[in-house]
Formats: C-alpha cells, structure tokens, sequence
C-alpha cells in the first residue's frame, strides 16, 4: 500500500531528475517508503514468529486441521515472516525502477531470484516444510540486496543513514514487543486453556499489548514515522 501510494510521487520527480539531473526528491520518497515499510513490517514480522503457534492455532486448527499439524505450519510462518520486511522493500524498490522507466531491471533481478528460489528450494526442502519459505525469505533478502545496489549506482546514494537510523530504532522497538507478546501469551494461554473465546482472549491481549508496547517505544525512541501516522489519522478524522 505505501509503495502504490507514493509511485505517482516516484513518477513526477523521476520525469525530474531525467530533465535536470536532481535525483533529491526522488531519493527522499524512496526513503521515506522504505522507512514506513520497516515501521510497519518490522514489528508485524516478528510478532508473527514469535506468536506463530497461536496464531495459526486459531485461524486453522479445526476440522480436520489435527493439533499435530499446528507446530508444523507455525513454523512455516516463523520462517516466512522472517523475510517480510525486505518482501516490501522490494515492492518499494520495483516502483522505483517502474518510475524511472528501467522496467528490464526489477525484471532481471526478479528472475534470477527465481532462480535462486529453484536452488534453496532443493536444498532446503529436506529440512522440513519450514525450509520452503525461509527459502523465500532468503530470496527476499538478495533481491533487496540487488535492487539497493543498483539502484544506489543510478541515484548515486539512498539516503542510508536515515534508513539505518529508523530501522535500528524500530529492531530495539520490536524486540520489547516480541518479549512482551511473549510474556502477556503464555501464561493466559496456560491458564485459560485452548478453546476458542479462551484463544481469542490470550492472543487479543498479547496483540493488544505488543500494538501498546510499540507505541511506547516508539515515542520514547523518537521514531519520526510514528508522528506521520498519527497525522494522517488526525487528518482523516477530521476529513
């Protein structure tokens, strides 16, 4: 959502740069993007492997979705989630090539990562079912890779330090949150047992603690892009 937002924004200062050679505003968005998606996606990725059992327990576990099935898609997950934040990096990344017109390299990239994706698979796939979606993560992560360092020889720089700065803040931020999704899970789930209103009641508050808990941190870190999103609910409040 964040990369389809700001691809017409991408597009006027690409059009820009191409006449005058300012790469600036066009630099600015693509950071600004990829900051909001580690805002956003950092957190969300490491909740979902630490609440994976859970949270796959009350989505699927009915039916003929046995308990000993449970363990096995949770970790699917867990491993998923561990290349979530670069799977929206590289949407942000694709757009900015798709801005400047140079369609033929997220392209290219693209391709060899299902190249890649080909090899991990085959190696992977034998340590269990989880092996298939870290592999996907690992993709993830080198196509990010190759998409930044190209991208970073066109615009000669990325503004990485802001970028650094962010996601470092945010890794502090979510690694509270995912010791106190923890901590605020597992015991309700201990004490209230696995019937559904008990799941929803001890995964509800982990959530609800981790959504509190971000905040928290955030404000005390001074991470800027939580004043956005809170200007952008003022704004839509008062629209």
């Amino acid at each position: 959502a964040i990369a389809t937002v700001l691809f017409p924004t991408l597009s006027r200062y690409a059009s820009t740069a191409a006449e005058t050679g300012d790469f600036r505003g066009f630099r600015d968005t693509v950071s600004s993007g990829l900051r909001h998606i580690s805002f956003t996606l950092i957190p969300a990725a490491v909740v979902s492997a630490v609440l994976a059992e859970p949270i796959i327990r009350i989505l699927f576990q009915r039916g003929q979705f046995a308990p000993n099935q449970t363990p096995v898609v949770a970790a699917c997950l867990a491993a998923f989630s561990a290349g979530l934040v670069f799977n929206g990096a590289m949407l942000m990344l694709n757009r900015a090539f798709f801005s400047m017109r140079t369609n033929w390299i997220p392209t290219g990239i693209a391709l060899g990562n299902l190249f890649l994706n080909a090899i991990l698979d085959f190696a992977l796939y034998r340590v269990g079912p989880w092996g298939i979606p870290l592999s996907t993560a690992i993709c993830n992560v080198a196509g990010t890779w190759a998409l930044i360092v190209v991208l970073r020889g066109r615009i000669t720089r990325l503004n990485g330090r802001e970028i650094a700065s962010t996601v470092t803040r945010v890794v502090v931020a979510s690694a509270l949150v995912a010791l106190v999704a923890w901590v605020v899970w597992k015991p309700l789930d201990s004490g209230l047992g696995r019937s559904f209103p008990a799941q929803v009641v001890s995964l509800g508050a982990a959530l609800a603690a981790a959504l509190v808990v971000y905040y928290a941190c955030c404000r005390v870190l001074r991470v800027r892009e939580l004043d956005v999103v809170l200007g952008l609910r003022s704004r839509l409040r008062r629209a």
